[in-house]
């Protein structure tokens, strides 16, 4: 959801040319479709999941990424271990805001917890945006 919520965020703005979005699972398998609940969610907000697969999350993908943003501090955590040379660019999502907490998964949960996830993360992407800016002006300065 946070991928798709993240593209439609980057359209809205009219910037849809100068980002490249990916979402990967810290502790994924390869090519399993979306949930269900998550498909309902944001069918609700026009957008279409069903050809959605997951991808776990790899060296490459984050080498070349400007930031990683991810949604607990365990996947934070489990990133900086195993890949410390990108350890400087994973942020919570939620220190877009300012803050630092977790956005809990609600895999297994009811429709109304998937909805509370994605309006949390759509929260954050729009409040949040000028810190995200910020985050991948400093970060790719940093590597220049």
């Amino acid at each position: 959801m946070a991928e798709v919520l993240f593209k439609q965020e980057v359209v809205r703005r009219g910037e849809a040319g100068q980002w490249q979005i990916q979402s990967a699972g810290t502790w994924t398998e390869q090519g399993v479709p979306a949930t269900q609940f998550s498909q309902v969610v944001m069918a609700h907000r026009q957008i279409d999941l069903a050809s959605h697969r997951s991808q776990p999350v790899d060296g490459d993908m984050l080498r070349t990424a400007d930031v990683v943003l991810v949604m607990t501090h365990n996947h934070r955590e489990s990133l900086q271990a195993e890949f410390p040379e990108i350890a400087a660019r994973v942020y919570l999502l939620s220190q877009l805001i300012d803050r630092s907490f977790d956005i809990e998964d609600p895999y297994g949960g009811s429709l109304d917890d998937y909805e509370v996830c994605a309006d949390e993360i759509q929260k954050i992407l729009t409040n949040g945006w000028a810190r995200l800016v910020e985050l991948i002006d400093r970060d790719v300065s940093l590597r220049a």
